[in-house]
């Protein structure tokens, strides 16, 4: 009987260790969305909210050509960016791990990464504002240099700012997993590769690029899913002239319109769930980290 006991207890262990996290996974994600999703069919007259089942936030989010667009410019920020920060993540990167030999100079410029992270994100963001202006610091030099005879106006207001601040903010968010990938790497397969007479090209896509992957799709899902569920910067840094799904939320929720609202949060879930889903197709982080 003790035995029995004893073995019943065993097979408990696991889901008492996973009870905390579960529990807590269900208080604070899977409640909240699910109260989401039901508020998404309800009923609203812009006053009040009415309990009333209804498709109708659905079939208006699905017909309408605003949401196609929104949801195009927000993916269109987001691969860009994506593309962007995982150029200079990986380069960083690169030279930190293998051309900065120490150690302690490695975490130091490490470090100085994170500098900017010492401010807030709004303020990181309001600086690009005197430097990118019609009268900036950018503008007055390349006229000085005679580059130019008159300011450039795309630099400030307009889709290219948007996309430069939210490389600014999030490129750290690629720096420090893919550091952390390539840290990892056996420096005697690049030696061995070498010797074998492999060049430095064929090195950095045979080696060093595939077992960078988990810590390029870890910054990856990073990057994506804080841009696509940003609507400060791209209102900011805009000058109201590109709008995100976020942004479009945040003007129907002023409007007290919740449920439609509640629909596009819904969407932009799916949507974010999909691309996440289809870098994990690409790579499997779970494996790779346990390796």
């Amino acid at each position: 009987m003790s035995g029995r006991s004893s073995g019943g207890g065993t097979r408990l262990v696991p889901y008492l260790q996973v009870a905390p996290l579960a529990l807590f996974t269900i208080a604070f994600v899977g409640i909240p969305i699910m109260t989401l999703l039901a508020l998404s069919f309800w009923q609203t007259d812009g006053i009040s909210i009415y309990r009333e089942f209804t498709l109708e936030n659905y079939r208006e989010l699905f017909t309408s050509g605003l949401t196609y667009r929104l949801f195009y410019t927000t993916i269109k920020f987001a691969l860009i960016t994506l593309v962007a920060t995982t150029i200079i993540g990986f380069t960083c990167s690169y030279f930190l791990v293998f051309h900065v030999r120490s150690l302690k100079w490695q975490i130091a410029l490490l470090l100085v990464c994170t500098i900017p992270f010492w401010t807030s994100n709004v303020i990181r963001m309001i600086s690009w504002i005197p430097f990118l202006g019609r009268e900036g610091l950018f503008n007055r030099a390349i006229m000085s240099m005679g580059l130019t005879s008159e300011p450039l106006d795309f630099l400030l207001y307009s889709q290219f700012s948007v996309v430069l601040t939210y490389i600014h903010l999030y490129t750290l968010f690629m720096i420090v997993p893919i550091f952390n990938s390539m840290a990892k790497i056996n420096p005697n397969i690049i030696e061995a590769a070498r010797d074998a007479g492999a060049s430095g090209w064929q090195i950095l896509t045979t080696i060093i690029i595939p077992l960078s992957r988990t810590g390029i799709a870890l910054g990856a899902i990073f990057v994506v899913t804080l841009v696509m569920g940003d609507f400060f910067v791209a209102r900011v840094m805009s000058g109201g002239q590109a709008a995100s799904v976020v942004s479009a939320m945040k003007n129907q929720i002023d409007n007290l319109f919740y449920p439609q609202a509640a629909a596009m949060a819904i969407l932009l879930i799916v949507v974010v769930a999909l691309l996440v889903s289809a870098i994990l197709r690409v790579v499997d982080i779970r494996s790779e980290l346990a390796k």
